[in-house]
């Protein structure tokens, strides 16, 4: 009889399992996104041995700390618990990446002999960066070992634990020919040293390019090989195709795509990059990105996000996937808060004074690794204040830009369609070119900022914006009382397409600067962020700190259809309503 080692891997696959106490018998509706905002190329896992809880990992790009690790007890409410990367000596060169668009990529979760697994490619790193990270306990950012090298030479890699002792990864390798093409190579690892046996072809699923994001499973006798392809725009699918055998030859699904979004009118676009895993009571589940775009594909400034739908996969067939809509059903675990550690709901607001001895927020990122110098909670004669001071590179940077110079910026993942966002700044500048605000924040070459800036021998109000079809720079003098008072900033997302980004004096009322289309940051890998930012405008690291106050964010509605919200987490009320998009 084969043992089944790979049961952690695709989530107790195989087992006839009784729904425990206080399982659903039958199925209740729950809303995507699940794991709302930036949060791409989700990858997830269920433990039973880990109290019945649901892991997952997503794609994080440059922002840091990286790879996210979300954790549940009833798939609708996720805690943030770790991060992979989150010291820069696991691995330094993540740090060092030019290209906006570089960085962690699609990881791949799995748990083994008590161990869990991320395997990433960390794309555009000046070095190798290719390989996994371990950890005994998921909600210790310590935990996270070091990152150990595989020579994968490609992207997307998968790990895979077969009942023989083998370890199989499979990776999107692009193929240098003419068109360039993508194919999944395979190769197996020797752990713990990560050394690799030469790839091999693996598949390229339906030859619908590229295919990506390979993940096996095994079940009834079949591995199954599932793929992303497409692309991750609009032609974004997920295929599936099974073998006797982890080498092949596949068979693939006659119904091939099984979830997709392609030629529907639905909100939720682009949907691909999916894994599958078991619950407690032996459900199948799915997980995939997606954008609320619509088919229009211009306003998704949250870019791609974790969705969530009910897989039929009944023995020796093929699975069947529900297609991804804002409003679902399915036989949800019960709901259940209790998740270890001490990270945030992703759905909770943000209401933060930075008291003397706390600690910035997990949920909190910079943009790459942060010069933590500049960063600092009520320092002398600033309590209930976080002190940024300056970089020499504002958001956008320059030419010559090295990336370990470190940008001043730390932020929250917009994770709303509708929100509000709002700080308090005291900032006292004096030489020309010191600068400092608050943005909404895609990458370098996206964003929009509103800030104090010294020019022309005093302080004034600047509104700028990086991006196609960006508003125009608006510049204003700082009204004096602005300058005594300080003042207070607000970013919010009055509707599905506009942010309004004002300023006033703090404790008055603020003026509306500008509104920004959010097609200026629809668009990339990356989702927004909101946050603050302090800079010399290229004129030296030493410069005037600022210091900020009263950081809120307010989630007021998620969009679930076209003109169709939902309350966000914290909201009085509940069901849906429509608003004037």
């Amino acid at each position: 009889m084969r043992v089944n080692t790979t049961l952690t891997v695709a989530g107790l696959a195989g087992l006839s399992l009784a729904a425990p106490p206080g399982y659903q018998s039958k199925n209740s509706t729950y809303y995507n996104p699940i794991i709302p905002g930036f949060h791409p190329d989700p990858s997830c896992i269920f433990l039973k041995e880990w109290d019945n809880t649901f892991f997952c990992a997503s794609s994080s790009f440059l922002a840091f700390p990286a790879m996210p690790i979300h954790a549940s007890k009833d798939l609708v409410n996720w805690k943030l618990v770790s991060h992979v990367q989150n010291r820069p000596e696991q691995f330094p060169g993540a740090g060092n990446i030019t290209n906006s668009g570089g960085g962690w990529y699609a990881p791949t979760l799995r748990y083994h002999n008590s161990t869990f697994y991320v395997i990433n490619a960390d794309v555009d790193a000046p070095t190798e960066g290719t390989g996994f990270f371990t950890t005994k306990n998921p909600y210790d950012d310590n935990a996270w070992s070091n990152l150990t090298l595989v020579d994968v030479g490609g992207y997307d890699p998968d790990i895979f634990f077969d009942s023989d002792g083998t370890v199989y990864s499979q990776a999107a390798i692009t193929v240098l020919s003419n068109p360039f093409t993508t194919e999944i190579q395979q190769f197996t690892i020797d752990l713990p040293s990560g050394n690799t046996t030469p790839r091999h072809f693996l598949s390229n699923g339906t030859g619908v390019q590229p295919p990506e994001g390979p993940h096996i499973y095994h079940k009834d006798g079949y591995y199954w090989l599932l793929l992303a392809q497409g692309g991750t725009a609009l032609d974004h699918q997920v295929t599936i195709s099974r073998s006797l055998h982890p080498t092949g030859p596949w068979e693939l699904d006659p119904a091939n795509p099984i979830l997709t979004a392609i030629n529907t009118t639905s909100l939720f676009q682009t949907v691909g990059h999916a894994d599958l895993f078991q619950d407690a009571a032996g459900n199948w589940w799915g997980v995939a990105l997606s954008t609320r775009s619509g088919p229009a594909y211009i306003n998704w400034p949250m870019n791609r996000e974790t969705v969530l739908y009910p897989v039929s996969w009944p023995k020796g067939q093929w699975p069947v996937a529900d297609p991804v809509r804002g409003k679902m059903s399915g036989p949800l675990p019960p709901k259940n808060l209790n998740v270890p550690g001490v990270g945030t709901f992703v759905k909770d607001p943000d209401y933060y004074t930075f008291p003397a001895g706390s600690t910035l927020p997990r949920h909190f990122n910079y943009w790459r690794f942060p010069h933590l110098e500049k960063y600092a909670i009520s320092p002398p004669g600033h309590a209930n204040r976080l002190r940024l001071s300056p970089s020499n590179a504002n958001l956008t940077a320059f030419a010559s830009f090295d990336p370990l110079a470190g940008q001043t910026f730390v932020g929250r993942r917009q994770t709303d369609t509708l929100f509000t966002y709002t700080i308090n700044m005291e900032f006292s500048p004096s030489r020309a070119g010191e600068e400092a605000g608050v943005t909404v924040f895609l990458s370098q070459d996206r964003h929009a900022d509103i800030g104090v800036v010294y020019t022309d021998g005093a302080p004034h109000l600047r509104f700028r914006a990086e991006g196609p079809d960006a508003p125009a720079t608006i510049v204003k003098p700082m009204p004096a009382a602005w300058c005594e008072k300080g003042v207070s900033f607000e970013i919010k997302a009055f509707n599905f397409t506009h942010y309004s980004l004002s300023a006033g004096p703090k404790g008055g009322a603020l003026d509306t600067f500008a509104l920004v289309n959010n097609s200026i940051l629809s668009t990339s890998f990356t989702g927004a962020f909101v946050g603050p930012y302090a800079t010399t405008n290229g004129r030296g690291e030493s410069g005037t700190p600022a210091y900020f106050g009263n950081w809120v964010y307010q989630g007021q509605g998620q969009a679930i259809d076209d003109g169709q919200y939902y309350p966000s987490n914290g909201q009085k009320g509940g069901g849906l309503y429509s608003r004037d998009a």
